[in-house]
């Protein structure tokens, strides 16, 4: 007959057993945390999880880092910073994550560098585009992929001011990244162009603009052309709303990431022409990057890849490059490798940069056009990162030291 005490030891020693083989399981892994908007903003979103899974499969595949598989736990934040930080707690305490990346809009973008450097957790800021989280608020353990909200304005002002409109309109998502925008475009082209007006500004709720109030405020102003910043839904509503009110008609539009296929594509036929935007022409760079990621992501997923899948990809690559330069996923260790890590992606190499933590990443700049009733860039060029950032001496300006 079985006794109890015999009954508890076997138990005892089952649950020991299981815990070891737990233990071991977790050590054969680099658990990483991966947090973003998922269901907020599906159409980046979506190619940029298809992304960095790709990344995944390659570097593993690859026999892993460190001698170990690479495992995301990814969550969503509803685009919300207090549900960031939530699901940031518990990737950290429940899911025993070893450090993060990921992020869209800029306010949880700036939520979880805060929560980096409060933690002392590794941080790599994939998407989000505020100037604040490697300036202002920057801190030794958060580095950001994407160029930020400074470069890519400061990509398109020399295009504006080849224009040489004197009236500006303004139209910009009402939070830190639109805000972020206009105030650079502002004090860049007011540089290279002392005498422009700045004539009408409509700072729009974000995902809830007013496109008919907005078109009729900026034609109302008669701007011989127009700075905007909106993206997503909000994009595609004032493209719609302009179009069926003549508002683009013999007026110039400059136009933050409205290149992107991400954004571009859902427009159709609607699709603007001859705006001067920045994007990712996927379908003719002959580069041998972005052929060898084209050619791998379509074969994976039969579609073809967004600039979300360049970034999503791009910011696993970093972590994978990272990690191994680092010998560790220490915090420390991991901050100080990314000084200077150079990292291969499909728009080339890049390196993130000691003074600031910031990629040098570029983007494409170029016009739209309208080819098989589907929205294309033309006129293109890459523009490196390197070229569009401010001297260290601005930077340690703007940056607390770490």
């Amino acid at each position: 007959m079985t006794t109890r005490a015999g009954w508890i030891s076997r138990l005892t020693v089952s649950t020991v057993c299981s815990l070891a083989a737990l233990g071991a399981s977790a050590q054969q892994t680099i658990k990483i945390g991966e947090i973003n908007s998922y269901k907020a903003q599906p159409a980046f979103l979506g190619p940029y999880k298809n992304g960095w899974n790709l990344a995944l499969e390659q570097v593993n595949a690859a026999g892993g880092v460190l001698g170990k598989q690479l495992e995301v736990v990814s969550r969503d934040d509803n685009g919300n910073p207090g549900d960031t930080i939530r699901v940031a707690q518990e990737l950290i305490a429940r899911e025993q994550v070893q450090l993060l990346f990921g992020g869209f809009l800029s306010n949880t973008g700036l939520a979880l560098t805060d929560f980096a450097k409060q933690k002392k957790i590794f941080f790599l800021a994939a998407e989000p585009l505020t100037d604040k989280i490697v300036w202002a608020d920057g801190n030794k353990y958060t580095y950001r992929l994407r160029p930020s909200t400074y470069m890519q304005v400061a990509m398109l002002v020399p295009e504006a001011a080849k224009l040489k409109k004197k009236r500006w309109a303004l139209v910009y998502p009402n939070y830190e990244y639109g805000q972020s925008a206009v105030a650079t475009f502002k004090k860049l082209l007011t540089a290279a162009q002392p005498d422009v007006q700045f004539v009408v500004e409509q700072a729009t709720p974000l995902g809830n603009v007013d496109a008919g109030a907005v078109t009729q405020a900026i034609a109302d102003a008669k701007p011989d052309a127009i700075f905007n910043v909106l993206f997503g839904a909000d994009l595609g509503k004032f493209v719609r709303e302009g179009n069926t009110r003549g508002l683009f008609k013999d007026r110039s539009v400059v136009s933050l990431l409205t290149g992107e296929p991400d954004y571009l594509d859902p427009l159709g036929a609607e699709a603007p022409t001859g705006w001067i935007v920045t994007g990712y022409p996927w379908y003719s760079i002959d580069a041998a990057a972005n052929r060898k990621f084209v050619d791998a992501y379509q074969a994976k997923y039969h579609d073809y890849p967004r600039l979300g899948s360049v970034v999503g990809y791009s910011a696993l690559m970093s972590i994978a490059d990272g990690i191994k330069k680092a010998g560790s996923v220490d915090a420390d260790k991991l901050a100080a490798a990314f000084k200077g890590l150079n990292v291969e992606t499909p728009f080339g190499p890049i390196t993130y940069r000691a003074q600031d933590n910031q990629s040098t990443m570029g983007a494409y700049v170029g016009v739209t056009g309208l080819k098989d009733g589907k929205g294309v860039m033309t006129s293109y060029r890459y523009i490196d990162g390197a070229s569009v950032q401010p001297s260290d001496a601005e930077v340690r300006k703007l940056r607390p030291a770490d």
